[in-house]
């Protein structure tokens, strides 16, 4: 299975996403990427709220970060974000943050998210068909 298109979201950093020097703070990144993941979701018909109806929790199992570059103070960051091929039972989430005014890339990185029963906590083997045939639906 291909991977799904990218899908783009805008920040512009603010004072409250930087360091006293004005540097994007490296935790901000992170908070940037699951903004895009849950947009992402969000415009193709699926709320973190349909997770949690269906009994499905998605949490962070792995993460992996490569900073290139800063951004700063008053920059527009373009997060870019497309889902996986899905490995067994984990979500992997591919990121790549960028300078919007010159593309240079930032930052590249992923999330895996393991997908787990809300009131066991046990992983699940498969999705709800609803929640499968949306995320089959974005790729």
């Amino acid at each position: 299975m291909e991977p799904s298109p990218w899908y783009e979201h805008r920040v512009v950093v603010q004072p409250y996403h930087t360091d006293y020097a004005g540097i994007v703070w490296h935790g901000t990144y992170i908070a940037w990427m699951e903004e895009a993941r849950v947009n992402y979701l969000h415009d193709s018909g699926l709320t973190f709220a349909d997770w949690l109806k269906a009994g499905v929790d998605l949490p962070v199992v792995g993460l992996e970060l490569k900073y290139r570059r800063s951004l700063t103070l008053g920059d527009t960051a373009l997060v870019k974000v497309h889902l996986g091929p899905p490995k067994g039972v984990r979500m992997v989430w591919h990121y790549v943050i960028q300078n919007a005014l010159n593309q240079e890339i930032c930052i590249e990185g992923s999330v895996t998210l393991a997908l787990v029963e809300v009131k066991t906590r046990r992983v699940l083997r498969r999705l709800p068909q609803p929640l499968q045939a949306a995320l089959e639906a974005m790729t």
